[in-house]
């Protein structure tokens, strides 16, 4: 799943092929402001307008919301309610942002705390991008499975 700032789902992105795929593509705002510290309707209005954004760039709904910075508050969740998102948070962060020099870091970030459900915040980064076979091959050789959330 890719959670995306509206106002950078520009041509160059690779969003056509994230579907082709099967990825679902979320909306993590329209400029990845801290929710939080606006009013209930700068949080609507700011999450209704990425939606309909990704909606008419990519012909697909969008049901799903990741606040920037992990940052939340109820008037945030009751916003995501009223547009019918679910919002979805991490359970292991791999810190990628922060690796650039060592991002073998990446790996064991989030290979030592796996568990079964959680959801591992990651970017698109070329240092994630660099790590990524070997992250899979490791979650894999500890037993555990990728699993595709859509909403139906």
């Amino acid at each position: 799943m890719f959670f995306w700032q509206a106002r950078l789902l520009y041509p160059e992105r690779p969003w056509l092929r994230v579907i082709e795929e099967g990825h679902t593509i979320g909306t993590h705002t329209l400029k990845h402001r801290n929710l939080a510290k606006l009013s209930y309707q700068q949080q609507l209005l700011d999450l209704k307008q990425s939606v309909n954004e990704i909606e008419s760039i990519t012909g697909t709904r969008v049901a799903y919301f990741r606040p920037p910075f992990g940052q939340y508050n109820q008037e945030t969740l009751r916003a995501a309610e009223e547009l019918g998102l679910e919002t979805v948070m991490w359970k292991i962060a791999s810190i990628d942002w922060e690796l650039k020099n060592t991002p073998e870091q990446i790996v064991s970030n989030v290979a030592d705390h796996l568990q079964d459900g959680a959801i591992i915040l990651l970017h698109e980064l070329k240092q994630t991008v660099e790590v990524l076979p070997e992250l899979i091959q490791t979650i894999r050789k500890k037993g555990f499975e990728f699993t595709i959330l859509n909403k139906s």
